[in-house]
């Protein structure tokens, strides 16, 4: 499964590097990162580790592979 994930604001290349998984970009307003979800367990941790960086998501949403 392919994921999209919209975060508020533009996101530090510093942060970026806590989601290697994901690849990401630039869009105004916004950071979208997006790539290969696992399974279940995978999604709910990119949840929680947006909300330990202080990090707003916008919108979450699979995309077509």
């Amino acid at each position: 499964m392919r994921y999209e994930i919209r975060v508020d604001g533009e996101m530090s290349d510093e942060l970026a590097t806590a989601f290697p998984e994901l690849k990401t970009s630039v869009v105004p307003t916004q950071t979208v990162l997006y790539g290969p979800v696992d399974d279940e367990a995978h999604l709910y941790g990119l949840l929680v580790r947006f909300q330990s960086l202080g990090l707003r998501v916008a919108e979450f949403r699979r995309i077509p592979d």
